[in-house]
C-alpha cells in the first residue's frame, strides 16, 4: 500500500483543516488506518484511526474535535480538525496497518499542520 497524505497547511486557532491520505492497492479496505503527529522533540502519537469495519478511537487530546473518516470506494481516509490548537501544531503521517496476512505497515509522507495561536 502507498500512501499521499495531503491538506496540512497554516491556519489560526480555532479553524479548522481537513487531511486527506489517499491509498493505492486494493488492500486498503481491508486495512487499518491511522493518522498519527510528530511535534518537534515529541515522538510520534496516534491522533485517531479507523479500521476496516469503521470503528474508531481517538486520542484523549483530541476527542469532540477531530473525526476521522474513509471511503473504501475511493481508497481515502480523512481526518477532520475543528477547533484547532497551537499544541496542535506537528507534521501529520497516515498509516496503513494489517496483522493478518498479507501483512502490511505502510506510512505515507508527512504534512504539516501550524496553527497559530
Amino acid at each position: 500500500v502507498q500512501l499521499q497524505a495531503s491538506g496540512g497547511g497554516l491556519v489560526q486557532a480555532g479553524g479548522s483543516l481537513r487531511l486527506s491520505c489517499a491509498a493505492s492497492g486494493t488492500i486498503f479496505s481491508f486495512s487499518t488506518i491511522g493518522w498519527y503527529r510528530q511535534a518537534p522533540g515529541n515522538q510520534r502519537e496516534l491522533v485517531a484511526d479507523v479500521t476496516p469495519v469503521l470503528s474508531t478511537n481517538y486520542a484523549d487530546s483530541v476527542k469532540g474535535r477531530f473525526t476521522i473518516s474513509r471511503n473504501n470506494a475511493k481508497n481515502t481516509v480523512y481526518l477532520i480538525m475543528n477547533s484547532l490548537k497551537a499544541e496542535d501544531t506537528a507534521v501529520y503521517y497516515c498509516n496503513a496497518r494489517r496483522s493478518a496476512n498479507p501483512r502490511v505497515d505502510s506510512w505515507g509522507q508527512g504534512t504539516q499542520v501550524t496553527v497559530s495561536s
